[in-house]
């Protein structure tokens, strides 16, 4: 039979049609790797309960093997398939934001493979709320575990052509369906303990889920008992374009008149400079500004790269609503950080 479908360096380019989804299906089955966008980010996907497959994952994208992984569901009647011992607060959750960006930390079911979580106990779960994503994990007839698309510390790719810059050549297939309306990764909420933690911030924000829960929810970084994190993005430098980044937060005037005044410096030895305003502000009134700096933020940042630029300067603050997740991302990015008062 011949192939009907394109190749970039050895790596599948798959549409959204049937026969295509097909294909990406089988792939997950077989034990491959399959980059598919969600309504956050494209994830790299493999089986859940393929330890081979989820190693792939670690290998394709130079990954820590400590970092555990999201494993993503089409229903969420599946949640039972993936973890165990699941309160009540995960249904209800669930029943108010799936499909949608939040990931659920709870007690790992045994069909779920160790790589999944790095050896922990528990496993990150979430519904995404992508008719591709829901479609191909419904044909795969398994759930999928799926870290960002990209090679392990750049930033996390919203479109397929992040993908293939990054893993073309290391991985099985890519479906070319843009989408990525969020543009940063989902919210990792543990329920694993007696009181919910936001482990990483995302598409549901901290407020939200406060409105949903009825009570206020801490935002940590911490590791767990075991000594390792329990989601991802809490340990290693992440979202990082190849230019090293300052950040600068604060007050807004001062941050443009300080970061004017050093790109100008930068700008007069010579050097290409990247300047990103992504000032979310601290208010309601921020609300849409905020959604629109992270559907770019790490457009933006790929940008930069393409643009061969030798120093970027961040000006951010806010973190209300996903504009925490935006600092959340930028600090990660960021090879220094200067607060301006």
């Amino acid at each position: 039979m011949s192939e009907m479908f394109k190749r970039v360096n050895g790596t599948l380019l798959l549409d959204t049609s049937r026969p295509a989804l097909d294909r990406a299906a089988a792939i997950i089955r077989g034990g491959g790797l399959v980059a598919f966008p969600t309504e956050t980010v494209y994830g790299l996907g493999a089986a859940a309960n393929d330890s081979n497959a989820v190693t792939k994952i670690f290998l394709a994208k130079g990954r820590p093997a400590d970092n555990p992984l999201i494993v993503h569901i089409s229903s969420p009647n599946q949640l039972t398939m993936v973890a165990e011992d699941i309160p009540d607060m995960a249904y209800d959750l669930a029943a108010k934001f799936w499909p949608g960006a939040l990931s659920l930390v709870l007690k790992k079911a045994e069909s779920v493979c160790a790589e999944v979580s790095a050896g922990l106990d528990t496993v990150a779960v979430r519904m995404p709320d992508h008719n591709t994503a829901l479609k191909l994990i419904k044909l795969a007839k398994v759930p999928i575990a799926a870290p960002s698309a990209n090679r392990s510390g750049k930033p996390s790719p919203t479109s397929y052509r992040h993908v293939l810059e990054d893993l073309s050549g290391r991985i099985d297939a890519v479906i070319t369906d843009d989408g990525c309306a969020i543009g940063v990764e989902s919210t990792v909420l543990d329920l694993s303990s007696h009181k919910p933690v936001i482990l990483r911030p995302g598409g549901v924000s901290r407020e939200e889920l406060e409105d949903a829960l009825h009570l206020k929810i801490l935002v940590s970084g911490h590791k767990n008992r075991q000594g390792v994190p329990s989601s991802p993005g809490m340990k290693y430098r992440h979202y990082s374009p190849s230019a090293p980044l300052i950040l600068f937060t604060g007050n807004k005037k001062r941050c443009e008149y300080v970061t004017n005044k050093i790109a100008s410096a930068f700008r007069r030895k010579g050097l290409k400079v990247g300047v990103m305003n992504c000032f979310c502000g601290t208010g309601k009134d921020s609300f849409y500004r905020s959604q629109q700096i992270a559907a770019d933020l790490y457009r933006d940042l790929r940008k930069m790269d393409l643009q061969n630029v030798d120093i970027i300067i961040a000006q951010a603050s806010g973190n209300y609503g996903i504009g925490l997740a935006v600092m959340n991302r930028l600090r990660k990015a960021a090879t220094r950080i200067i607060r301006v008062c």
